[in-house]
């Protein structure tokens, strides 16, 4: 995901200033994926929701002194925001990976018995106990089952993590505080 560009930064400007408008911007692209977010199935707006939050969570560890008490608060909120997406899409890329390693067993499986029985009328449903990787599968099976199911648990949790957000006021609070400015003297904005 492309990281939305900053418009209005001002070279000659303070810290302070410039740093709101990347803080507004990071934050309207973290909420930006939401509600499509919202759906199991969008796996790569979740994902890209995890790039954006991870761009916004940095900017805030550096800048959250220029800004109001919020601020600091922010980054340990965004933080935990990531951190759930990144365990998310973890699950979302082993279990395809987990069945592509089941699938290629099979196929070799498949093959062998196949071969094996070359020339049968017929392959018995008793000769896949004499398969190569049948002692494989169950495992494969058993973790794949297990990956989803954490997959599916984590998603509760983000929606609940994100309605808790929401109804905390995560985004206006955030806005507020980054119009705020910290009791310091010019020169260190």
């Amino acid at each position: 995901m492309k990281a939305r560009r900053v418009k209005g930064l001002d070279p000659v400007g303070t810290l302070a200033d410039n740093a709101e408008r990347i803080v507004r911007t990071r934050l309207d692209e973290v909420c930006s994926f939401m509600p499509r977010a919202s759906d199991p199935g969008e796996v790569t707006a979740l994902h890209d929701m995890r790039i954006a939050a991870k761009r916004l969570r940095y900017v805030l560890e550096i800048t959250h002194p220029c800004f109001g008490a919020y601020a600091e608060q922010a980054v340990r909120l965004t933080k935990d925001l990531q951190d759930l997406l990144g365990e998310i899409h973890d699950c979302d890329v082993q279990v395809p990976e987990v069945v592509a390693v089941l699938n290629e067993l099979i196929d070799q499986d498949a093959d062998a018995l196949a071969a094996e029985h070359r020339g049968a009328e017929d392959l018995p449903p008793a000769a896949v106990a004499a398969a190569p990787h049948v002692d494989r599968y169950a495992g494969l099976v058993a973790l794949a089952v297990q990956l989803s199911g954490r997959r599916r648990a984590l998603f509760e949790r983000f929606l609940e993590l994100w309605q808790d957000y929401e109804r905390r006021g995560f985004r206006a609070r955030l806005e507020f505080a980054v119009s705020e400015r910290a009791a310091m003297t010019p020169t260190e904005l």
